[in-house]
């Protein structure tokens, strides 16, 4: 099993929308992909609660078999449209 664990820090202000607002899209638009990609086991994501300045605004952790199930999920491309909305 390959545990995959990505932490974000997001502008105050981006896309016409606040940190909050944009924390909530990006985890709704993650929250999506397990039933996207088959070869997703486990898919956990949340929303900093503390804000306090060591916090990172949002985070994930996935489960995937092996690497190249991680690899077949990194180039996926509904994985690709959440990475491009994030950047």
């Amino acid at each position: 099993m390959i545990k995959h664990i990505v932490v974000f820090r997001l502008k105050d202000f981006a896309q016409g929308a606040t940190k909050a607002e944009n924390a909530i899209k990006i985890k709704n638009m993650l929250d999506e992909l397990p039933a996207l990609i088959n070869v997703i086991r486990k898919f956990e994501t949340g929303i900093d609660l503390l804000r306090s300045d060591r916090s990172f605004d949002l985070g994930l952790i996935a489960e995937f078999d092996n690497l190249d199930d991680l690899n077949t999920y990194a180039v996926h491309p509904e994985h690709l449209r959440v990475v491009d909305f994030i950047k």
